[in-house]
């Protein structure tokens, strides 16, 4: 197990990686707000195959909360993510302030177009897309790794993290890994720890309902109007009402009414209790 070099200032990672850089390694960031668990640790894992350098970053951006309560609430425990880091063999534990990352004058966005409106840009507001985007090109910018990872679970967010690295040319490979689940199939998130044991087990509905999504598709049902009504009563059944439950194209994020053969997801939004979590399912389209 190597020991991960806690880091706290921009200018400090930029020293730390310089010479490494200059000896052609091949480094590799994960950016993260904290609060690790199995997902996190899994693109750790996959960047430590694959670089050279590995740097995880934690930051919790306040700009792309959109409820300050949320951002209160939102799990911190720097000595914890330390330590799994430096069990996953990770070389710098970024974690700045928001001063360092915001300085005073700050007053660049980065916004991509049509991706952020909507799903999570509909129901967040356009700026929690504006946000993310921003500080991940900062976080690029400060790094400048070969390649980034991302889970799927966090399917736009994704799709909108590689249209601006196409757009602006910024020379990073954009990975984006399988969501990890727990055995009852719920999507691992920071956020689950703030459900109580009866919203923890209602939520298992959402990953139900995609599961039936994904199983009408591979048998061949394409209308999505069908899928959608055939999985819905799993929500139903835990009393869960979606902020949007849909078939989108993969690439384009464009609402499908039938699978035509190009690749789909299922994408879901839904507060379970107070805690609101989202979740997907890739869907061939043949």
């Amino acid at each position: 197990m190597r020991e991960a070099n806690l880091i706290k200032t921009v200018a400090a990672l930029r020293v730390a990686l310089a010479e490494l850089r200059r000896t052609g390694a091949r480094i590799g960031l994960v950016p993260t707000m904290g609060a690790f668990h199995e997902g996190h640790l899994s693109l750790m894992r996959e960047a430590r195959r694959e670089c050279d350098v590995v740097v995880v970053s934690v930051f919790v951006n306040p700009t792309q909360f959109n409820d300050a309560s949320d951002l209160e609430a939102y799990p911190r425990d720097e000595r914890r993510d330390l330590a799994l880091a430096e069990q996953e063999g990770v070389d710098f534990v970024f974690a700045p302030s928001v001063a360092d990352m915001y300085p005073q004058g700050f007053a660049t966005t980065v916004a991509v177009a049509d991706l952020t409106e909507s799903l999570e840009g509909a129901h967040r507001g356009r700026g929690h897309f504006d946000a993310v985007t921003t500080v991940v090109a900062k976080l690029m910018g400060i790094v400048g790794p070969d390649v980034a990872y991302f889970g799927q679970k966090d399917a736009q967010q994704a799709v909108v993290i590689r249209r601006m690295v196409t757009d602006l040319n910024i020379p990073v490979r954009v990975e984006v890994r399988p969501t990890v689940r727990e055995t009852d199939g719920l999507a691992l998130s920071s956020r689950n720890v703030r459900l109580s044991a009866e919203e923890r087990r209602r939520a298992t509905a959402l990953h139900r309902a995609l599961a039936r999504a994904r199983q009408l598709a591979r048998g061949g049902e394409r209308e999505a109007g069908a899928i959608l009504a055939a999985a819905r009563p799993e929500l139903d059944r835990a009393s869960i009402d979606p902020e949007y439950f849909e078939l989108v194209d993969a690439e384009t994020l464009a609402p499908v009414t039938r699978l035509n053969g190009r690749p789909a997801l299922a994408v879901i939004a839904a507060r379970v209790g107070s805690t609101r979590l989202i979740d997907n399912e890739p869907l061939g389209g043949d």
